[in-house]
């Protein structure tokens, strides 16, 4: 008997009525005609209309993917897995000689069936860039997948809109033009653990959708644009905007002067950058606009043993001493530069609240990219009730309640103790330091928050 597509109009999916019609399926329920296997050698079977994969050892992670290829497109289908196994479902995927001898790589779709992460519905990019959105940007979608019972997966690109599902719960919401078509992929993830061999994922009911024409509107959960200095209407729909054009100092100035300087900085190739070995002198950024509750976000890339910063709640009384102090977004090349073994507990490490706490290095078992020389994204989020966040490439890495009293005390304690009422102030300008190394910025944007 064939299996009856689970029904999830209870959940609100903002897209039109569709038939059955509408739907091409991918798979006949019989054999893998229309599909071909590359990279491992895990086998892919058919058992009670559904695809089966099983996990062996000593092959390296399997595909088993569409002929054809898919641009836009809605693809649905249903997955169950039996005991703790990783897996997911490539799309917009390639396999070519001249990457790697053919291997796959593109968007992936996560299949995450360890409870400590509940990732399944994040996008990664399978040996290419890694994590593009992992679901701790979207925490209340975490609990959507069902962990050994059928789950609902649903995948929409239109142009460079990128969204997923998980029983009908919004999951991840990228906007990237890394590729713009290829096929779909049923993935066996390859294994290290001898007890995982012969644990199998179950597909059925896959179809798509070639006739989408907009992209589902976005209910408010975060978008992770990698486009360059872009806003998309998703974005602009939610408050965002850009806080620099990419183009020019608009909006900018040198801290503690009305003017933007004259020298240090420059933009180039959509990119803010400063430091150097022939810099004169040093000379931080702020921005015009003073900000209270917002969320903050940018793209940075240091190089190989710098050190720099991002800084709000600044203080920048005129004839102080201490101007341009404030709270730090510490950026910085841990593995080059002296300054990640100084301070407390390592809190002058990436990402760190600079010389007050550290940066958390491994989120849900697993390591947030830290590299040198590539570009990163950083995420400060001050809330009104003075929570504030630092994020590190989608991963939460800092947390604090300012004017606390574990706050005050890690301030008693730190290099800021002497400053009178550091941190406190009710709204700051945002600033881009100068830390005499060469650090780059780009997409930078702000959104004001109730």
């Amino acid at each position: 008997m064939k299996a009856t597509p689970l029904l999830f109009a209870c959940f609100g999916l903002a897209s039109a009525p569709t038939t059955q019609a509408d739907w091409t399926p991918l798979f006949n329920g019989i054999d893998l005609t229309g599909w071909h296997q590359l990279n491992g050698r895990a086998p892919y079977t058919v058992v009670d209309d559904a695809i089966v994969g099983t996990a062996i050892a000593d092959t390296p992670n399997s595909f088993l993917a569409t002929d054809a290829v898919y641009g836009d497109f809605v693809f649905e289908c249903e997955v169950k897995v039996e005991g703790s196994i990783n897996s997911g479902v490539q799309f917009r995927s390639l396999s070519t000689p001249d990457y790697r001898d053919g291997r796959v790589h593109g968007y992936q779709c996560e299949i995450d069936d360890k409870t400590a992460r509940s990732w399944t519905g994040g996008i990664y990019d399978e040996a290419r860039r890694g994590w593009l959105y992992p679901l701790e940007l979207n925490p209340p979608s975490k609990s959507a997948y069902l962990p050994g019972r059928w789950t609902h997966l649903r995948i929409e690109c239109v142009g460079s809109s990128i969204r997923t599902w998980v029983n009908g719960i919004p999951a991840a919401h990228l906007i990237d033009s890394e590729t713009a078509e290829g096929f779909i992929a049923l993935q066996v993830h390859s294994i290290k653990a001898a007890d995982a061999t012969g644990r199998r994922i179950h597909w059925r009911n896959l179809r798509v959708r070639t006739d989408v024409m907009e992209p589902t509107p976005n209910p408010g959960f975060f978008i992770r644009n990698t486009m360059v200095n872009s806003l998309s209407a998703a974005e602009i729909a939610q408050g965002w905007r850009l806080l620099w054009d990419g183009r020019t100092s608009d909006g900018w100035r040198g801290a503690n002067s009305d003017a933007y300087p004259t020298s240090g900085w420059t933009i180039v190739n959509g990119a803010l950058t400063v430091g150097g070995a022939n810099q004169a002198e040093r000379i931080d950024l702020v921005t015009d606009e003073r900000f209270s509750a917002f969320e903050f976000q940018t793209e940075f890339r240091v190089e190989k043993g710098g050190n720099s910063g991002i800084k709000y709640f600044l203080v920048e009384s005129s004839g102080d001493d201490h101007q341009g102090t404030g709270l730090e977004y510490q950026l910085l090349d841990d593995e080059g530069h002296p300054d990640a073994e100084k301070g407390a507990a390592g809190n002058r490490t990436l990402a760190s609240l600079y010389d007050l706490i550290p940066s958390r290095g491994v989120v849900a078992t697993r390591e947030v990219p830290r590299e040198a020389e590539v570009w990163h994204h950083a995420r400060i989020v001050v809330h009104s009730s003075q929570q504030v966040e630092h994020w590190l490439n989608g991963f939460k890495v800092v947390e604090f309640e300012r004017g606390s009293p574990l706050f005050q005390a890690l301030v008693a304690r730190s290099k800021y103790a002497d400053i009178e009422g550091f941190a406190s102030g009710c709204e700051t300008s945002i600033l881009l330091q100068d830390h005499g190394d060469q650090v780059s910025f780009r997409s930078i944007k702000v959104r004001e928050l109730n």
